[in-house]
């Protein structure tokens, strides 16, 4: 899965839209949407659009305060993360007080209907930390980092997500 760096994203880029060239601002944010959305909505699911509109709004607020515009793609990553993971507990509060909402079931055949199937049933701790191992290919230590957990958090919650991912995959 290709995602932004700063070897596709300029630095020029970058530093203009820090001075506040808003062609600049614009072409960066485009540049980032998409991969911005697939990390919140491989996270937060539903709640993806929302958590990757907030995550890519704090870019464009928080941009001039990135001193270092080579560390964009980490930086970047950690509020998609942080957003996604905010917005999917949010969600799952509002299932849990609302017990007529179903969490929808299809009969797609498709892998991607049947891996999402299966994330919606993991928490959202658990779907970050999968997303961030195995889909963003992040390091333990990258990933506890991104996370904001220690490296023995984040390695059980990923040993934890990934019994229960297989688990349920099976069933």
């Amino acid at each position: 899965m290709q995602s932004p760096s700063t070897s596709v994203v300029s630095l020029d880029l970058i530093r203009a839209a820090q001075a506040g060239d808003t062609l600049a601002m614009s072409r960066l944010l485009d540049d980032l949407a998409p991969w911005v959305g697939r990390i919140c909505g491989s996270i937060a699911l539903d709640a993806g659009p929302d958590a990757a509109q907030e995550a890519l709004i704090q870019v464009f607020g928080d941009l001039r305060s990135l001193r270092d515009p080579a560390a964009l793609r980490g930086w970047v990553r950690r509020i998609a993360t942080r957003e996604a993971v905010r917005h999917a507990q949010r969600e799952r509060r509002s299932a849990e007080l609302d017990p007529a909402r179903e969490i929808p079931t299809t009969d797609d055949p498709g892998l991607r209907v049947d891996v999402r199937r299966v994330l919606e049933t993991l928490n959202p701790e658990q779907r970050a930390i999968l997303v961030l191992r195995d889909l963003e290919g992040l390091s333990e230590d990258e990933a506890a980092s991104q996370l904001d957990v220690a490296k023995g958090t984040a390695k059980s919650r990923l040993h934890r997500a990934r019994t229960a991912f297989r688990k349920r995959w099976s069933s």
